[in-house]
C-alpha cells in the first residue's frame, strides 16, 4: 500500500524575500482598512495566505455581524485584490465558539 505523502520543502531565500513582500503588501492594504472598520467597533486580523488566499478573523463588533459577507467582498477583498496581484480571494477563519468558555 502507497502512501500519498506531500513532503515539505524550505524556501530558497530568494523565494522567502518575496514570500515576505507579499506579506508586507498583504499587512500594509489590511491597515489601510483597519480604521474605518475600527470606527464601527470591529478589526480585521490577517490569518494567513496560501495559494493565492488570504485567510483574516474578525472582531470586536464585526465578529458576529450581519454584513461580514458584504465587508469581506465589497471591502476586504476588493482592495486586498486591487492592491496586491497574487491575492485572488479571501476567506474568514471561523472563530472557536468555546474560545471564552473553560471546562
Amino acid at each position: 500500500m502507497s502512501e500519498n505523502i506531500q513532503e515539505t520543502r524550505e524556501r530558497t531565500p530568494e523565494e522567502q524575500a518575496a514570500y515576505d513582500d507579499l506579506i508586507r503588501r498583504i499587512n500594509h492594504t489590511l491597515n489601510k482598512l483597519r480604521p474605518y472598520i475600527q470606527a464601527d467597533g470591529g478589526d480585521v486580523h490577517f490569518e494567513g495566505y496560501e495559494d493565492g488566499v488570504v485567510t483574516v478573523s474578525m472582531s470586536g463588533a464585526c465578529a458576529g455581524c450581519m454584513a461580514i459577507n458584504t465587508t469581506l467582498s465589497d471591502g476586504i477583498e476588493a482592495l486586498l485584490i486591487d492592491e496586491v496581484p497574487e491575492v485572488k480571494s479571501v476567506k474568514l477563519m471561523q472563530a472557536d465558539p468555546f474560545a471564552n468558555y473553560y471546562f
